[in-house]
């Protein structure tokens, strides 16, 4: 995917997170040093979080096993469309 750098929405969207990022650095860096370690350990605490959310569960086969079932007839030609069929 190539984005166009050039539209405003793009430049605005960039600015934005880049604003926040630097927002944020500024604040973690008026910390005292305790503080900083706490927040070091919650940011890898919430990247392990959303890591786990990101993993897809692997899934179990069989598991709506029955829950199905098609008639004997499944596969035989629908009175209704017979007409088009012709």
């Amino acid at each position: 995917m190539i984005f166009c750098l050039s539209k405003p929405s793009y430049i605005k969207a960039i600015k934005k997170h880049i604003m926040n990022d630097i927002e944020l650095f500024t604040k973690l860096v008026g910390l005292p040093k305790d503080l900083k370690k706490e927040a070091k350990d919650f940011v890898e605490f919430l990247k392990t979080k959303s890591s786990d959310k990101d993993t897809p569960k692997k899934r179990k086969a069989g598991l709506a096993k029955g829950l199905i079932e098609m008639s004997d007839d499944f596969d035989e030609p629908i009175d209704d469309f017979k007409e088009y069929q012709q």
